[in-house]
């Protein structure tokens, strides 16, 4: 649809283009065709008044001046009146010559026209300005009056004896040329007039024809009953784009036919209907929802800056949206609730198909599983991942029957591609060996004991993988984590129990909202650093993040954000933001760390811009176990889904 834009867009300039150019072509070509005839006509006058001067010139002697000759020679003022009367034409009516006399008045020496002839020192009222340049130039004038008629053209030509003018041959000629070319003309500017209004007509057709087809178009592509994009749009769309810059998301109306078998098939419309648009008023303008089956809809978010736990976020409200609504049929309420399935990472699969098909297995495992769940699948772990919410229960289960881990992530010093440390990451096992990522089951339990109780084993983990492998490890915090006081004593006691080994411990601090009392985060800070303690700045570029925490806090290390590192390559905006964060913390002698290192070219920019450290999947994924070595780990191209 948007190349058939495209060609009407030319067609349509090409069209304005073409109809301009003809009506100035038709416009200049008159304009010409009058300047040829007018030049034609002041050449002639030209010739009669060179004549004329060199009439008088051959019968006048002496240095008296014209007026005084040809006062005492009546005679010689009839003849050269004969002489000048040869060239009157029916187009050159008048032919005279005048003189100034001392009180600046011309008057008549000579006139050899043939009607409303003027006698002897006549005066004759003339546009003395303009006549005037003719004695003050010495040159020859041409002063043109044009009308509705005709064309009326005085040609002045000073007579110069003795060095000085003394006086000046008038030549009038007049002529009906504006109208005869006009007349000349307005056939062939008649015939480019029916051009342009045929074509007028023509471009009104394809107008019309363009937005019938646009419509029909668009009408072929949507979905009749909930106003969304049906199959015919899906197949464009797999052909067009690429399943790289999209989360699939299937989504399914839990036990819909017993709406239709309840309240009758009228109801289930007014559902789909009402189910279809609350999708669309969550997503954004570059996200497409279809309408797959009966009451299934296929949904493409673009990852503009969508990683997996935002693709759980939309998921998330969309299904408890649907969920806390309340659907109504002729006053009867109607619940329902969606299952939901998700493909991250659709470029991990062959085709975009494939994709689909495994969003559309994840549907299926949430239906089989009750229904009313989100399944996610994270192509390219080697263990299933369950996406579950957890409960506060099983949280504080899998705690006390030690199925709280850590995997480790590497951080590598680019210039040498060393190992230099590690993150460790939060993981819930299920009894089956599942893994729980963070963000299934961190929220449900913040701001609750059980939180304080997973900080205590996470850095209980840490310290004993320090104490093993020497090397610095970090651990995830939220600035707030600082300023609860349960959870900072809960930091500080386990600090005091191992202070031969707490200069290994870094702490990412993220900030996850804004900050209430600067003062209290400062001095807490300061005071994990008394024991060797590095803070760090987690995803810094992203959220609240801003230049004002490094007035607040000793800061020791910068870890930018992913999503601006990923895009460096593609995208200017990230390139320069990422440069300029680089080139601060560089001035300010704090370390930095590039976050989401995905490919050798990336990892290549970043260290050109002078970005000392690197973390991502290209250097190196989340493992069970740090290795015993600090080579560089094995490269690998997937993307993060911690």
């Amino acid at each position: 649809m948007k190349s058939i834009r495209a060609v009407y867009i030319i067609l349509t300039l090409g069209i304005i283009l073409s109809i301009g150019y003809l009506n100035y072509g038709v416009t200049s070509t008159h304009k010409k065709l009058k300047e040829n005839f007018e030049q034609v006509f002041v050449l002639q006058a030209e010739e009669f008044a060179k004549n004329i001067d060199l009439l008088i010139k051959s019968e006048v002697n002496g240095s008296a001046t014209l007026y005084e000759i040809l006062k005492r020679n009546p005679s010689l003022r009839d003849d050269l009146e004969k002489a000048i009367s040869t060239i009157v034409t029916p187009s050159f009516k008048y032919a005279y010559v005048l003189y100034r006399d001392k009180k600046g008045r011309y008057r008549y020496l000579l006139d050899g026209s043939r009607e409303d002839k003027g006698f002897f020192n006549q005066k004759l009222d003339v546009d003395k300005e303009k006549w005037n340049r003719s004695y003050e130039t010495k040159k020859d004038q041409v002063l043109i009056q044009k009308n509705l008629e005709g064309l009326w053209i005085t040609y002045l030509k000073p007579i110069i004896r003795n060095r000085k003018v003394d006086s000046v041959i008038a030549i009038d000629f007049s002529t009906a040329l504006p109208v005869t070319i006009d007349n000349a003309t307005k056939p062939l500017e008649n015939i480019f007039h029916y051009i342009f209004a045929a074509i007028a007509l023509l471009f009104s057709i394809l107008l019309l024809q363009s937005y019938i087809n646009y419509r029909t178009k668009k009408a072929s592509l949507l979905d009749p009953l909930t106003n969304t994009y049906n199959r015919s749009y899906l197949r464009e769309f797999l052909q067009s784009e690429n399943p790289a810059n999209y989360q699939v998301m299937m989504v399914d109306i839990d036990h819909f036919k017993k709406i239709n078998d309840i309240f009758g098939h009228k109801a289930g419309d007014i559902v789909l209907q009402d189910v279809a648009a609350l999708i669309k008023s969550e997503l954004r303008e570059r996200d497409k929802i279809v309408r797959f089956g009966g009451e299934e809809f296929l949904i493409f978010l673009h990852k503009e800056k969508l990683d997996c736990i935002a693709a759980n976020n939309i998921s998330k409200r969309l299904k408890e949206k649907i969920e806390n609504r309340v659907f109504k049929y002729e006053n009867t309420p109607i619940h329902i609730t969606v299952s939901i399935g998700i493909t991250v990472n659709p470029e991990h699969y062959k085709s975009f198909t494939e994709a689909i098909k495994k969003a559309d297995e994840m549907l299926y495992v949430a239906k089989r599983e009750g229904r009313n769940k989100i399944i996610f699948d994270f192509e390219g772990d080697k263990k299933s991942v369950s996406t579950q919410n957890k409960t506060l229960s099983e949280v504080k289960e899998a705690l006390d029957e030690d199925r709280v881990i850590c995997h480790f992530q590497p951080i590598l010093e680019l210039n040498n591609k060393r190992v230099v440390k590690y993150e460790a990451l939060v993981r819930l096992v299920e009894r089956d060996g599942t893994v729980v990522l963070p963000f299934k089951f961190l929220p449900t339990i913040s701001y609750t004991n059980i939180y304080n109780d997973l900080t205590k084993r996470v850095l209980s983990i840490v310290f004993k993988e320090i104490e093993k492998h020497k090397t610095p490890i970090s651990i995830n915090l939220n600035i707030t984590d600082l300023l609860d006081n349960m959870i900072f004593t809960t930091i500080t006691s386990e600090i005091e129990s191992r202070k031969d080994v707490s200069q290994w411990l870094v702490i990412e601090l993220l900030e996850n909202e804004h900050n209430s009392d600067s003062a209290l985060l400062k001095d807490r800070v300061l005071t994990l650093k008394s024991y060797g303690v590095k803070i760090a700045i987690d995803d810094f570029g992203s959220g609240f993040s801003n230049f004002s925490i490094f007035q607040e806090l000793p800061i020791d290390i910068l870890k930018i954000d992913g999503s601006l590192i990923k895009e460096i390559d593609t995208s200017e905006v990230a390139y320069s933001i990422t440069e300029s964060i680089s080139l601060f913390a560089n001035k300010l002698g704090i370390e930095t760390v590039a976050e989401f290192i995905h490919s050798k070219e990336i990892m290549l920019i970043v260290k050109d811009m002078g970005i000392s450290h690197g973390q991502g999947f290209y250097l190196g994924k989340p493992q069970e176990k740090i290795s015993s070595s600090k080579e560089k780990p094995e490269q690998i191209s997937s993307i993060r889904a911690s």
